[in-house]
């Protein structure tokens, strides 16, 4: 039952970041530039986790530790970068299901690293989260105008390869570090990388007491504080493959709350999708379900 748990840790975080999504939509809709979410979202989240980690257990870091983590907040913070700028092009519900395509992707980086091809049930699981996606994207519908969006469909995709490398690495970088100082590691190299892209000066220049802090509170909490600690948690205990799929829960996560906070409308269509990807994700489980049951012993 532990990987039934630690799995349930991924498919909060998952849900999480899939809530995020439409909290970053709700920034650029209110005139804010997708870049300063982005920036804003890691200040907050770093400012929050700084406070907490002085209330719970440290330890001290070796290179390799501190590299490791570094390198997958790097990871994490292109995610958000790419995402931002794809969800400034395109719907909400669109950009997740680029974002999404992590899933596979995920499978094939777990394939290479194992040289083994992956499990039957697996594959299974693949065929459910692709025909989901097909159908809660609406792309069998023609709501996409390939042609017209290719700059928010090449950061959708962009920020698919870096979430799949961050969930594959976030299990096994800082091994032995508690959780919430490993995620202050990591959300330290995402403010880094954040910096890059984004010059600091929606902090002074009155932007963020203006109103972007609001917006970039709650983003913090769903787009970092919460998936980078409850993944943590979670892709340490379980394979990279599986963690990839459970967090494939980020896609019905994302459209339900761009139904609930930004009024976009969710079709027939896209709710079968919804229902196959919790398909998809419950396959792996019912395996580990299976394995971990203990026998029943029959007495005369």
């Amino acid at each position: 039952m532990n990987q039934l748990r630690y799995s349930l840790f991924v498919l909060l975080g998952a849900c999480s970041y899939g809530l995020h999504s439409s909290l970053v939509k709700l920034t650029t809709n209110a005139g804010y530039q997708a870049e300063q979410a982005t920036g804003a979202q890691y200040f907050f989240g770093l400012l929050l986790l700084f406070v907490v980690v002085w209330f719970t257990k440290r330890v001290k870091l070796n290179m390799k530790q501190l590299g490791s983590l570094l390198g997958v907040g790097i990871l994490l913070s292109l995610t958000g970068v790419f995402y931002a700028t794809s969800i400034e092009q395109l719907s909400a519900s669109m950009a997740i299901v680029l974002l999404f395509q992590f899933t596979w992707i995920g499978i094939v980086i777990e394939s290479i690293y194992l040289r083994a091809w992956p499990s039957n049930l697996k594959l299974i699981s693949v065929v459910f989260l692709w025909g989901g996606t097909l159908l809660a994207g609406g792309l069998l519908s023609g709501q996409i105008d390939w042609m017209s969006q290719t700059k928010g469909l090449v950061f959708g995709f962009l920020a698919a390869i870096t979430f799949a490398l961050f969930i594959f690495f976030s299990g096994k970088a800082g091994k032995g570090v508690p959780t919430i100082q490993r995620s202050l590691v990591i959300t330290v190299g995402g403010f880094l990388t954040v910096l890059f892209f984004v010059p600091p000066t929606f902090i002074v220049d009155g932007t963020l007491t203006g109103g972007l802090w609001a917006y970039g509170l709650l983003a913090a909490l769903f787009g970092v504080i919460l998936p980078v600690i409850l993944f943590a948690v979670g892709t340490p205990h379980i394979d990279s493959g599986t963690a990839t799929i459970v967090g494939a829960a980020e896609l019905p996560a994302a459209i339900l709350s761009a139904m609930l906070i930004l009024g976009e409308q969710i079709t027939p269509e896209q709710t079968t999708g919804v229902l196959l990807i919790l398909i998809g994700i419950a396959v792996p489980q019912w395996r580990s379900r299976k394995m971990t049951r203990p026998k029943r012993v029959y007495t005369n």
